[in-house]
């Protein structure tokens, strides 16, 4: 090249005005890269807990109660999923223990808790229930505690839901301040945000629910909302041909009486 020509392109260099005498332009490959979109990773498919449970290989009898149990309506409204620390509180024999250790997964844990005047009643009939019900490592992300409720061993603020079906009556109708006293132990190991499930047979006021086996829904609600607790209640277990007057074990209405859910949620601040 002329020695002007050379000049005139060392100048045009320096000021940076032909591609041709500048740094070489981005390869073509990389520019391809860039100008590719990146590609979103495909959310995750909602948490089906029917599927859960119909994928769980639980006993005809089992099986069988969940007409008048609806686990998975309660499940949904109460927000078990995988991976979640649940504790069964009075679990007796195990069957919604069961139905908890389907819903959490493997990557989850159920506590099933006891104490000692439930697993003795009726000549141990839940303890050999529940023993039976977890033989051979059969629900390997359940753990037995055999304990009273005031010392269950767990560490505060561990647990993401804490449930308890058809025992509140008895130890609110012994001695309304143990009930409230389980509020406040179920409020303890509950995180933040956490949520104590009841379920029970709803009471009329003026009845004898002692004898019934029964709590009217606001004497629940108002033990729960006294433990710092905000509830929300669901009538998905609702039966209005129940007219709470009867025995709940009567002939003909075992397993079909009016009874409440409330979902009490552990405030997160």
């Amino acid at each position: 090249m002329p020695r002007p020509a050379l000049a005139l392109c060392m100048a045009l260099i320096t000021a940076g005005l032909i591609a041709g005498c500048t740094n070489p332009a981005t390869p073509p490959q990389q520019a391809a890269l860039q100008a590719v979109e990146p590609v979103a990773a495909e959310p995750a498919p909602p948490y089906d807990v029917r599927a859960a449970l119909a994928a769980a290989d639980r006993s005809p009898a089992d099986l069988a109660r969940d007409v008048g149990r609806k686990p998975a309506e309660v499940l949904e409204f109460v927000g078990v999923g995988p991976g979640m620390t649940v504790l069964d509180l009075i679990a007796a024999g195990g069957w919604y223990t069961e139905v908890l250790a389907a819903a959490v997964g493997a990557e989850g844990r159920v506590y099933a808790q006891n104490p000692a005047v439930v697993l003795q009643f009726n000549d141990g009939a839940n303890d050999k229930a529940l023993t039976a019900r977890l033989a051979d490592d059969r629900l390997p992300n359940v753990t037995r505690l055999d304990v009273e409720i005031n010392v269950l061993g767990l560490a505060p603020e561990s647990v993401d839901v804490v449930l308890t079906a058809l025992n509140f009556h008895d130890v609110y109708n012994r001695d309304p301040a143990q009930a409230a006293g389980v509020a406040q132990v179920v409020r303890a190991v509950l995180k933040p945000g956490g949520v104590f499930a009841v379920i029970d047979h709803d009471g009329n006021a003026d009845a004898d629910n002692t004898k019934l086996h029964r709590m009217p829904k606001a004497d629940a609600v108002a033990v729960l909302e006294a433990a710092g607790f905000v509830v929300e209640a669901s009538d998905v277990l609702a039966n209005a041909e129940d007219d709470r007057s009867q025995f709940v074990f009567a002939e003909g209405l075992r397993g079909k009486t009016d009874r409440f859910l409330l979902k009490a949620v552990k405030p997160a601040g």
